[in-house]
């Protein structure tokens, strides 16, 4: 999971039957301030939609946002998104599907400049698990209307599409009120932490060098404004397949260490597993989602 990394980049590429290859590491991006960055995305696209804070909250550990299906309706129950290992409750074991159980966990709701406006609090945990994916879907008490009336905020909006490789991103982290910008490199098959493993997790370009508290960010598509992932772990010491240095198998088991790159989870795979009144229906036509 997400923890402070270093900056140099290495690379070992390790075959299904064990032979390492070392490979170069990847040149580090260029330092470019975000204004610049900004500057020259609306210079090249002005219907680019600003990302900023708005809609996403601070965990006690973590980051998260408030987040909608295309069909929710105003008056349905918020949800709020995050990692399944931000749980209160501690992290899901492997094969463990969390579904509808109570809590009261509170979420500090942030304004467009990053300053907590209100504090929204959970009935249940709809959705949680760290098996083929890192997600968490928080039912809230409050509608997105009322959240909209007391705050005039409105919830980040999950693509119903899978992103592609080259995709602009923004990783917008509510814990440490810190956007990180970068693009989408591209997708790991399985991407193996510890216990668990992830299936078509997304990597980052080196820009986005998160750190422990952002799990759980949304990943925000620059262009359109939508989430497109959940942000949720990073290589730090270049080990392999270990707690904190995730590793990527391809589909012919040939592992890949790459120190200092960190990944998310899509979301798109939630959108059919979403009805009526904002429920988690994981028997819905088309839902992918594991079961318990």
């Amino acid at each position: 999971m997400n923890k402070p990394l270093v900056a140099a980049l290495a690379t070992l590429v390790i075959t299904g039957a064990g032979t390492a290859t070392a490979v170069a590491a990847p040149a580090q991006e260029p330092t470019v301030s975000a204004a610049a960055q900004e500057s020259t995305v609306s210079a090249a696209a002005p219907a680019v939609q600003a990302v900023d804070f708005a809609g996403t909250v601070s965990l006690s550990n973590c980051s998260g946002s408030v987040v909608r299906l295309p069909a929710s309706e105003d008056n349905d129950p918020a949800l709020v998104l995050s990692n399944g290992h931000c749980l209160e409750s501690g992290f899901p074991a492997a094969g463990e599907v969390v579904v509808d159980r109570p809590s009261s966990r509170t979420f500090g709701l942030l304004n467009s400049s990053g300053t907590r406006v209100g504090t929204l609090r959970a009935s249940k945990i709809a959705y949680a698990t760290m098996t083929d994916t890192d997600m968490a879907l928080y039912q809230l008490t409050t509608t997105y209307a009322q959240i909209k009336s007391s705050y005039g905020i409105n919830a980040l909006t999950l693509d119903a599409a899978r992103p592609a490789a080259g995709t602009a991103i923004k990783v917008v982290s509510g814990y440490w009120k810190r956007i990180y910008s970068c693009n989408v490199d591209g997708f790991a098959y399985r991407l193996k932490e510890g216990d668990w493993t992830w299936k078509d997790s997304v990597r980052y370009t080196s820009a986005c060098n998160t750190i422990g508290g952002t799990s759980g960010s949304p990943v925000i598509d620059a262009t359109t404004g939508k989430v497109v992932a959940v942000n949720n772990t990073g290589n730090e010491d270049g080990e392999r397949c270990t707690v904190n240095n995730p590793c990527e198998v391809d589909a012919s088991g040939n592992v890949t260490v790459r120190q200092g790159i960190n990944y998310a989870q899509q979301t798109y795979q939630v959108v059919p597993c979403v009805g009526l009144d904002n429920k988690v229906d994981l028997s819905r036509s088309g839902c992918t989602l594991p079961k318990p």
